[in-house]
């Protein structure tokens, strides 16, 4: 409640100076991004680009400055195989299997020597199919996956044009997460800055449904030395399930395979992929909190190799995603850590 009331006084004498201010929107961008008139929002889609369209729009509205390749924009394509046990494959010529995406991009030029990720998939399942156990042809919104993620994402863009001008803030809309990792995995190929600039990553997905013993799945808190107790500390809330590994079945996997320590919130459910999902609560108050403590704790967040990297290894061949193309994610990034050991 405190910080809550300084960052109120805070934007009140801001606002007098800016011809923005805070406004919290969640539920407002989740409601637009869930709509049946984006269609599910599957990857290359109409209804995803109008997704796409939209969070530019915000960012352009916040005055949050475009980092893409294109204005806001990271323009990826890639051929998507007719076998689901294939792995897709980033490609430039144009051909029949060829699917067109984007990444969405803003950034927070602080002049900080550290940059901050915050990042969210925007995309979903379409009308379902592979990816959803729902059986039938239906509109799968994706409230919670992941417009909840996304919302999140622009309310943090909003707040931190106001507070914590010790980083430099990257916000990432990723696209092909549902199809394995595309739009994260092409950033990091491809990046718009200096990955060695880069502190540390958050990834935002699937944070709008709160059970009620409020337990909120903070993974990646190994990545580096300083996690685990800043989290803790700031922390009035949730009921805080740790969990050191920085790899799983979305956007983060591709920046710790990059030696870069990540922090995946997530909150614990039922996993099924819901035709329409009402979130309930965000944890972004938790969040900001952590910026400013992790600053002051540590400059550089130090990628951390405390995890026993054969263990990690033993966890990922029992995992079982419910995505062919994940599946291959996973090959790869066991054949990474493989790599590191030898």
């Amino acid at each position: 409640m405190k910080f809550l009331a300084k960052f109120i006084l805070f934007i009140s004498i801001v606002s007098c100076n800016n011809n923005i201010s805070y406004e919290n929107r969640i539920f407002d961008d989740i409601n637009y991004l869930a709509d049946n008139k984006l269609e599910g929002r599957q990857t290359g889609s109409k209804g995803e680009q109008i997704a796409a369209d939209y969070i530019a729009d915000r960012f352009k509205v916040l005055k949050i400055d475009a980092k893409g390749t294109d204005s806001y924009f990271q323009d990826f394509s890639f051929n998507k195989s007719s076998n689901p046990h294939e792995q897709v494959t980033f490609e430039d010529t144009d051909n029949e299997n060829q699917i067109f995406s984007k990444n969405v991009i803003g950034f927070i030029d602080n002049g900080a020597k550290n940059t901050v990720v915050i990042g969210a998939h925007y995309d979903h399942l379409g009308y379902g199919g592979q990816g959803s156990l729902y059986v039938g042809k239906e509109i799968h919104n994706g409230a919670d996956d992941n417009a909840s993620g996304t919302a999140l994402m622009l309310d943090l863009a909003n707040q931190l044009k106001f507070e914590n001008f010790n980083n430099n803030y990257l916000f990432i809309g990723f696209s092909g997460e549902e199809m394995g990792l595309l739009g994260s995995n092409y950033f990091v190929k491809n990046p718009t800055i200096d990955l060695s600039s880069i502190n540390y990553m958050i990834n935002l997905d699937m944070v709008g449904r709160l059970k009620e013993d409020k337990s909120l799945a903070i993974y990646g808190v190994g990545t580096t030395p300083i996690f685990k107790q800043t989290i803790n500390s700031n922390n009035d809330s949730f009921n805080i399930i740790e969990n050191e590994s920085g790899v799983g079945p979305s956007d983060h996997t591709s920046f710790y395979i990059n030696d870069i320590p990540v922090l995946f919130h997530e909150y614990t459910h039922n996993m099924k992929k819901q035709i329409l999902e009402i979130p309930n609560y965000l944890p972004q108050d938790l969040i900001c909190h952590n910026f400013e403590e992790l600053y002051e704790k540590s400059k550089t967040a130090l990628f951390s190799d405390s995890i026993k990297l054969k263990q990690e290894i033993k966890k990922l061949k029992k995992t079982v995603y419910f995505v062919p193309e994940v599946r291959n994610i996973k090959k790869k990034i066991i054949e990474n850590l493989q790599a590191s050991i030898n």
